[in-house]
């Protein structure tokens, strides 16, 4: 996803704290000209919409490349019965038709989805949602920008934390053009009337904040700073100057930063240097690009290149995950990693117009490529937690899937069955009596005979269970259509 930076917020009034030239907090109770609560309940209820609820289909590089159709061989069952449980469609309000998802975190009971503008326009919105029970998703709370795109949101201790950009040149108070926003959120809503504390630092717009301990730690783009906020007030605790940075990532003990115009550089709580790792790629100009730390690794958005991941500790690289198109005609300038997320041995990557990518980390090997989940929109970040998967995926606002993965004590009562490993066209032939465990997609499903299946499945196209045949089931079993005499 690209996005042009200076923009708009609202101009900033009563003076709260000031701890540098190039650093001012202020906090407004009362301006709130440019922000607007949406206060519709209808809005928000039908903002959750189920059209597309169903089988995701993974094509994998030999069903897209037509490996199986031209060898004549049966394509096996995949892995991975993933299901989109439901979506949230982006907002629209007078002055912004035009927003796109474009970041989600998910925090406890809730998942915060901030909104931006691709166009020249500055306008944005945050949305706050409830997935305490995913497959009911429900918009609590939706905040409106009249003229600002929202960049990256973070949560911690009932506060928001939102980066953004403001233009220094049109606001009479602002001091420099990133920002970081600090909102108090009550029982899953914005407080407005709590105030909003802002705080300024040099860089054409903030582009990524995260929340560790007492510090928040905000990146903003070219000529900007890593700079490290007191979480309570927001004054500045320090900062690092660099060229381009994207992106940052931190734990309890370092703190990692993409710089476009470099690679990574791992820092300590001070932001001394404590290693640094050269990438030589072409991350674009204004592009949303992200890191994560991956067990020892360090997982790096690397544009057309895919992701990237290196030894944290040594800063050595360890291989490329690629993107695997689907389809083949995507715009070259649409093919990009924009994110990564992680969840257990499964690799996430938001590939903009190329899509959701889904590979495996398998012990003592490469990681491999599953397939491309088969989602609509410019997937421009993903975030993952539990058996769900929550990806931003730019117009068509965020996407909720359901992994489906069967759980340990389900598995050990199946313990003793067969892994499926057949086809994807599951025949269970006439007094044939046929008992598998496993996670798998198909895509038809004929039982003639007798069937007990053990764990997670999908079938995306017809299931029939004939006249005198059996099918019994213990786990999760999700069909995409529902064909006419279906059991």
């Amino acid at each position: 996803m690209t996005k042009r930076y200076p923009l708009l917020i609202a101009t900033m009034i009563t003076l709260f704290f000031s701890c540098s030239d190039e650093t001012t907090v202020y906090e407004d109770p009362n301006n709130k000209e440019n922000l607007r609560l949406e206060s519709n309940g209808t809005i928000l209820e039908n903002s959750i919409v189920y059209d597309k609820a169903g089988v995701l289909d993974i094509p994998d590089e030999a069903t897209i490349t037509g490996k199986y159709a031209s060898s004549g061989k049966a394509q096996p069952a995949g892995d991975y019965p993933l299901t989109l449980v439901a979506q949230v469609d982006v907002p629209s309000f007078q002055g912004g038709e035009n927003l796109t998802a474009s970041h989600v975190v998910v925090a406890g009971d809730y998942a915060y989805v901030s909104y931006n503008t691709v166009d020249a326009s500055f306008v944005g919105a945050v949305d706050i949602i409830n997935v305490k029970n995913p497959r009911n998703p429900r918009v609590t709370s939706r905040l409106y920008y009249t003229n600002a795109d929202i960049n990256a949101p973070a949560y911690d201790g009932g506060y928001v934390f939102l980066a953004g950009g403001v233009d220094s040149e049109l606001s009479v108070t602002a001091t420099a053009n990133s920002f970081v926003a600090k909102i108090l959120v009550s029982g899953g809503s914005f407080d407005l009337d709590a105030g909003i504390t802002y705080g300024f630092q040099d860089g054409y717009n903030a582009t990524d904040v995260e929340v560790v301990s007492d510090k928040v730690i905000v990146t903003s783009g070219q000529e900007g700073f890593v700079r490290v906020y007191n979480k309570t007030d927001l004054s500045t605790v320090v900062e690092a100057p660099y060229a381009d940075l994207r992106a940052v990532a931190a734990n309890e003990t370092n703190i990692a930063v993409l710089d476009a115009s470099a690679g990574v550089s791992i820092l300590d709580q001070n932001l001394n240097t404590v290693k640094d790792i050269a990438i030589d790629s072409d991350f674009g100009v204004n592009t949303k690009r992200i890191l994560d730390f991956y067990g020892q690794n360090i997982i790096v958005s690397e544009g057309s290149k895919g992701a990237g991941v290196y030894n944290g500790s040594t800063g050595d690289f360890v291989e490329y995950v690629p993107i695997l198109l689907d389809p083949a005609t995507v715009d070259d300038a649409d093919v990009v990693t924009n994110a990564v997320a992680t969840n257990e041995n499964v690799l996430l990557m938001a590939n903009g117009g190329a899509g959701l990518c889904l590979s495996e980390d398998q012990e003592n090997a490469d990681t491999s490529l599953v397939g491309i989940i088969q989602l609509e929109g410019s997937i421009n970040f993903v975030a993952s937690k539990d058996d769900y998967i929550f990806a931003a995926s730019g117009l068509e606002g965020l996407q909720i899937i359901k992994l489906n993965r069967p759980n340990e004590s389900l598995i050990a009562r199946c313990s003793d069955l067969l892994r499926y490993s057949g086809s994807a066209n599951l025949n269970i032939t006439s007094g044939s009596n046929e008992s598998y465990t496993g996670s798998k997609r198909f895509y038809d499903f004929d039982v003639y005979g007798s069937l007990l299946l053990c764990g997670s499945w999908t079938v995306r196209n017809e299931v029939i269970v004939h006249e005198n045949a059996l099918f019994e089931m213990n786990g999760n079993f999700a069909v995409a259509e529902t064909p006419e005499g279906v059991m």
